[in-house]
C-alpha cells in the first residue's frame, strides 16, 4: 500500500509540473518579433480619422485603410531621391509578393506633403509610373498636410532657394505598415531592400495572424 502511494504522489507530482510548464509557456509574453528594417508595435496603435484626397479626386480617410494591409509613406513628386526610389523599391516589393501569392500583396500608399505642387492630377501622372495600383494622396492646403503628418510623427521642412520660388520639401523616410482594422502594425526606417521589406512584410502578416 505505501509502494501504491508513493507512485500515485510521483505520477501526481508529474502532472503538476507538467500543467505548470504548459501555463508558463501559455502566460508568459512572446518574444517581440525582430524586423530587418523597423520596428513592430506591440499593441499596435489606433489611428484617427483623417481626410486627405486621392489621385483620382476622390476622399480618403482611415475607413480606406481597413480590411487589407497598407503599406504608407510621405514623400512629393519633386522629391529628387529617396522618394522615386523608395517607389521603385514597393513596385519591386508587391511584383515578387503578386508572383509568390503566399501573402497578399499591400496597397501602397503615398502621401505628399507637397499640397501645393502635388494636385491630385500631379499625383495621378505619377504615381502610376511605379504601379498602376499605387495611391497618391494630397490634401487641400499645406497646413492641413504639415498638421496630419505632425499627428504622425512625420518631419515637414521646406526649404526655399534664393530666389525665394522654388524650393524643396525634408520630411521623415520611414514606412508605416498598417493592419486590415486600420491600426498601425509597425514603423519601417529603412535602409529599404526588397529583400528586406518583403522578410519584413510576412514576418508581419504572420504574427498578427
Amino acid at each position: 500500500m505505501a509502494v501504491r502511494t508513493k507512485f500515485l504522489s510521483l505520477v501526481f507530482l508529474c502532472i503538476l509540473t507538467l500543467a505548470a510548464g504548459v501555463a508558463a509557456f501559455l502566460w508568459s509574453p512572446r518574444p517581440p518579433l525582430l524586423l530587418a528594417s523597423g520596428t513592430i508595435l506591440a499593441p499596435a496603435r489606433q489611428l484617427a480619422d483623417f481626410s486627405l484626397i486621392d489621385n483620382h479626386g476622390r476622399g480618403f480617410g482611415a475607413a480606406n485603410l481597413r480590411g487589407h494591409w497598407s503599406l504608407m509613406f510621405f514623400g512629393y513628386t519633386n522629391c529628387p531621391d529617396y522618394c522615386p526610389t523608395t517607389l521603385t523599391t514597393l513596385a519591386a516589393l508587391e511584383k515578387q509578393l503578386r508572383a509568390a501569392k503566399s501573402v497578399a500583396p499591400p496597397q501602397v500608399i503615398f502621401v505628399s506633403v507637397d499640397a501645393k505642387r502635388d494636385t491630385p492630377a500631379q499625383l495621378d501622372q505619377f504615381v502610376p509610373n511605379f504601379d498602376p495600383a499605387f495611391i497618391g494622396l494630397t490634401a487641400a492646403s499645406q497646413p492641413a498636410i504639415e498638421a496630419l503628418a505632425k499627428k504622425w510623427g512625420v518631419a515637414v521642412r521646406i526649404q526655399y532657394a534664393a530666389d525665394g520660388n522654388n524650393y524643396i520639401v525634408d520630411h521623415s523616410t520611414v514606412i508605416f505598415v498598417i493592419d486590415p482594422a486600420g491600426n498601425l502594425a509597425a514603423i519601417l526606417s529603412g535602409p529599404f531592400t526588397v529583400d528586406a521589406l518583403k522578410s519584413d512584410f510576412q514576418r508581419i502578416v504572420t504574427g498578427r495572424a
